[in-house]
């Protein structure tokens, strides 16, 4: 049996391309209309759902949370949250201009010293009270008229101190306490007379100058060693010593102590003690200060 050959003729390969055509057009036609059937006819949801599944088929990207995740685009956040471990810049502050003039500084107020007098002053109607303490030295004077007498409490101060003084073996006299305007002011004038009013300005107060004048004031020397009253060798007896020591449990400071002369305006008296009561003089002897230095004066 002789085998037989199949064949297409030449109207078979005529018609070919014509019906792949016809199956490309039915494919591209049928497989869209089948995709928005899908998706009930919705044309914006077929186009979605198609953009979707092409992109699952590219590669993962990493999207920013400072990205905008349908653009891509760098949102405000990018501001708000800084990036980690990036120290913050700091603002810089415009430099003054130039021009701008600049107020200069207002020159210190210097305040009378201390240790000097005020030329011309007069003398006050009322006695300057600072912080609770009455104050006299050469800047604040005292009324002319200013005449209460001896301080009852300094002199009942001194009272006890002189008794404490005695069970210790020393005999303390208080041989000057109060002085008037006028009793200062002949022993003034009597101090210029002899050693002329720079010198005696340096160991004696103006009348109206003196603490004296306060009834605060006590002079203290040790009886039966009278050549040390007034003098600065009574700071330097036993006596003078302990006074020294233990005013300030009585309420006494030493008014003049040495080294001091620039901020009281005297020279050292190792005998001028000023009643202050007990809490001020026990301060002012642990830090060692005048009365000046204690008032911040």
């Amino acid at each position: 049996m002789q085998s037989r050959k199949l064949r297409f003729n030449k109207t078979d390969k005529k018609k070919w391309p014509i019906v792949v055509s016809i199956i490309i057009a039915s494919i591209l036609i049928i497989v869209p209309v089948t995709w928005i059937g899908l998706h009930n006819w919705d044309l914006d949801k077929s186009l979605s759902a198609l953009n979707i599944a092409t992109q699952a088929d590219e590669p993962t990207q990493i999207i920013s949370d400072t990205q905008d995740k349908s653009t891509g685009e760098t949102t405000d956040e990018e501001d708000q949250n800084p990036v980690p471990n990036e120290k913050p810049k700091e603002i810089e502050t415009p430099d003054e201009s130039p021009d701008e003039p600049k107020e200069s500084p207002s020159p210190p107020v210097e305040k009378p010293a201390n240790n000097m007098y005020i030329p011309n002053q007069k003398h006050p109607t009322s006695a300057t009270i600072i912080d609770g303490f009455l104050v006299v030295n050469k800047r604040y004077p005292l009324p002319t008229d200013y005449n209460i007498g001896e301080d009852p409490n300094a002199r009942a101060g001194f009272n006890q101190m002189a008794a404490a003084a005695k069970l210790d073996g020393f005999d303390l006299m208080a041989f000057s306490t109060f002085r008037s305007f006028e009793r200062q002011e002949v022993l003034y004038n009597q101090y210029v007379e002899k050693d002329g009013q720079q010198i005696a300005d340096q160991y004696s107060a103006r009348p109206g100058y003196s603490e004296h004048q306060t009834g605060l004031a006590f002079d203290i020397g040790e009886k039966n060693f009278e050549q040390h009253w007034a003098s600065v060798s009574f700071g330097e007896t036993p006596a003078g010593v302990w006074v020294a020591q233990n005013a300030h449990f009585y309420g006494f400071t030493l008014r003049y102590p040495l080294g001091k002369e620039e901020i009281t305006g005297y020279m050292h008296e190792s005998w001028h003690y000023r009643y202050v009561g007990v809490e001020a003089a026990t301060d002012m002897y642990m830090h060692k200060q005048t009365l000046e230095e204690y008032l911040e004066l």
